[in-house]
């Protein structure tokens, strides 16, 4: 090996073996650590008379090289006590072989996966239940400046994305349903068609999708890095109780601005309708009037309805996942994940059963 400096750890070719001389520490081996992979075979000798000095990270490569075959000769007898400490003669642990399991073996666990998952949820909602209840005598003792706090970041940051998503869901709905209302000069009835699926169904959905996108995967995020950062401990350390700190201000504020939001999304998605049927020859009065004629309260307080059930359901399944989460900062990201395809799956299935529920009411 020539360098300008003299190295502190050679490996040099003595004849027919091989000698390792210097000290053999962690920061001489980048070079002689491969050197000794590359140029080694097994059943050469290492001489280490002339080593002066062995560190843990020296005994590992001692361990590797005996462990290939090559036989050292020479170590001092303080070196051989730390080289004997990682047990060389112990061969290497191999890695398990991934079990196999039936179908059947497969399925029970996933039922029992889905049975726990089910069984925190539940907890979860009557711990929730049970801290809104000690709360409720108490009122004063939330923390009403985080709520307004929340409020602000659901509801009021959240118009500019929800004016657009609305404006062109009554856009398109009204561009799509006049061309075939056309054919039979039925134009007018489109603003039926509108006021009703945007005030029954679609304003409440779409609203709750993008405040799960926005606002449920931020609550996720936002607890499950609490989580990782032992922050939720630290609250229990001093018996504040996470779900009345963190969980209850989120929840109220989500349940608040869902319906708020859902209004807003109404107005304009029935505003773009509007300008839409503008251009077909339809003037507002008579548009807004139609909306009036096929939509009453009961339609209203329908949508209503929806809308507080998905915040609720959108500010609850966020903060559970993210005091679920686990450790590292990728299981933030799969927590979130998770979250935000529970959220979806939650709404669709409670539309569903809301629309069941309001058929059998006769809405």
């Amino acid at each position: 090996m020539t360098s300008a400096a003299t190295p502190s750890l050679v490996l040099q070719h003595t004849g027919s073996d091989w000698a390792l001389q210097g000290r053999l520490q962690l920061g001489e081996l980048d070079s002689v650590w491969q050197q000794a992979r590359q140029t080694l075979q097994p059943g050469d000798v290492l001489e280490l008379a002339g080593l002066s000095h062995c560190d843990g990270a020296g005994a590992a490569l001692l361990f590797e090289l005996q462990h290939r075959g090559i036989i050292l000769r020479g170590l001092a007898p303080d070196f051989s006590r730390l080289l004997a400490a990682l047990q060389p003669e112990r061969a290497l642990p191999a890695s398990p072989a991934p079990q196999c399991l039936n179908p059947i073996s497969e399925l029970g666990r996933l039922v029992a996966g889905n049975l726990d998952n089910w069984r925190t949820r539940i907890a979860f909602v009557g711990a929730l239940l049970l801290s809104l209840r000690n709360c409720a005598p108490q009122a004063r003792t939330l923390r009403l400046r985080e709520i307004v706090r929340l409020c602000n970041d659901a509801g009021l940051n959240a118009l500019p994305i929800m004016t657009l998503i609305s404006l062109l869901l009554g856009i398109i709905l009204a561009f799509q349903s006049a061309l075939p209302m056309r054919q039979f000069g039925a134009e007018v009835f489109v603003a039926n068609l509108l006021g009703l699926s945007l005030i029954r169904e679609l304003s409440p959905l779409m609203m709750a999708i993008v405040l799960a996108g926005r606002t449920g995967a931020a609550y996720t995020a936002e607890l499950g890095t609490m989580k990782v950062n032992e922050e939720i401990n630290a609250l229990l350390t001093f018996g504040i109780d996470p779900l009345r700190f963190l969980v209850l201000p989120r929840l109220i504020a989500v349940t608040l601005m869902a319906p708020l939001l859902t209004v807003f999304a109404e107005l304009i998605g029935l505003t773009g309708g509007a300008l839409v049927m503008k251009g077909f020859g339809i003037p507002f009065s008579t548009y807004f009037s139609q909306i009036a004629g096929a939509v009453d309260l009961g339609d209203f307080a329908s949508g209503m309805i929806k809308a507080s059930v998905y915040g609720m359901e959108i500010a609850g399944i966020g903060c559970l996942f993210g005091l679920m989460t686990g450790n590292g900062a990728s299981a933030v990201g799969h927590s979130t994940t998770r979250a935000v395809v529970s959220m979806l799956v939650t709404l669709v299935v409670t539309d569903g059963l809301f629309a069941f529920v309001y058929y059998q009411m006769g809405w």
